[in-house]
């Protein structure tokens, strides 16, 4: 006697639906297929755009002196192309703001996650990411405007333009990031394990700091990462509050430029198309993403290591 057969093969209603969820399923999966290669094709074709271009401002200076030379005034007649005025700028600024960002945006954390009552949080969590809406520029003259003259209350010899005003600026408008995926990753972590931890004796701030931001460190390294490549790849603040002024200095008091800084005022100028000091931009470009890149890899190193040791 032949057996019998499913159901979805006999009823040509069931037989249809499964066809179709099929069809669905599998449309959702090249949708999202598509996605992802299409994000990495952008990011190939900007790498493949500065390179491109970066190869014909090599071509007329030396890759040594763009990266020892001490100098960068390649809009003067007496022209240098060094980049290092424009590094110490960004490592300065972004190191000033990290110093803010990373700290006060973990205590903020931890402190929502771990010990805010439901009603504070969900009050002030909405009011704290709107710092991450303010447009950058509104933050440029908050800092030459505001900051600035406060801090030459306690330092009379500060400038107008330095690196401290930016960098403290920009490690305010960088804190949201950080803390809202902080907390976000602080809050997936499994309640068993907090309850395992209160149950050995450990108070809610000892649980905090040795059991949940180690088992959230993945989510944490990602939000210290963005805050970094946040902090590297910020223009208008320091544009505004910094001074563009290309100058080889480590010191946080006096004005300087950063990379950023430097091709928005490139760009915004009236430099043929082709000519030496507007392929400077694709160099200093490419140096920017080479920095980050480095950063983002470093992070990645530590994470990776952390994630070994706990």
């Amino acid at each position: 006697m032949a057996a019998e057969s499913p159901d979805h093969m006999t009823d040509p209603g069931k037989l249809g639906y499964s066809i179709r969820r099929h069809l669905h399923e599998r449309f959702i999966e090249v949708l999202l297929f598509l996605s992802a290669v299409l994000s990495v094709a952008i990011m190939l074709a900007i790498i493949v755009m500065l390179v491109k271009e970066s190869v014909v401002f090599f071509q007329h200076v030396s890759l040594w002196d763009f990266l020892t030379d001490t100098q960068w005034t390649p809009l003067f007649d007496d022209a240098h192309y060094g980049i290092l005025p424009l590094v110490a700028g960004t490592v300065v600024s972004s190191l000033i703001a990290l110093l803010v960002a990373l700290p006060l945006g973990t205590i903020i954390a931890i402190y929502l996650s771990e010990f805010a009552p439901f009603t504070i949080r969900e009050i002030s969590k909405p009011f704290l990411e709107l710092l991450g809406g303010i447009p950058t520029v509104v933050y440029g003259y908050f800092a030459l405007l505001f900051v600035t003259p406060m801090l030459q209350i306690i330092f009379p010899e500060l400038p107008g333009f330095n690196l401290l005003s930016a960098g403290l600026v920009m490690g305010i408008m960088i804190i949201p990031y950080v803390s809202s995926m902080t907390e976000d990753a602080m809050r997936a972590v499994p309640m068993n394990l907090r309850e395992g931890s209160y149950a050995m004796g450990a108070t809610r701030l000892q649980t905090a700091i040795r059991v949940v931001m180690p088992a959230a460190f993945s989510g944490i390294a990602a939000a210290y990462i963005l805050g970094i490549s946040r902090a590297v790849g910020e223009t208008m603040v320091v544009a505004i509050a910094a001074g563009m002024q290309p100058n080889l200095t480590w010191n946080p008091m006096e004005p300087a430029a950063t990379i950023t800084a430097y091709i928005v005022q490139v760009s915004l100028g009236d430099l043929p198309h082709g000519s030496i000091g507007y392929q400077t931009i694709f160099a200093a470009g490419l140096t920017l993403l080479i920095l980050t890149l480095i950063f983002n890899i470093i992070g990645h190193l530590l994470r990776k290591r952390y994630r070994e040791i706990y």
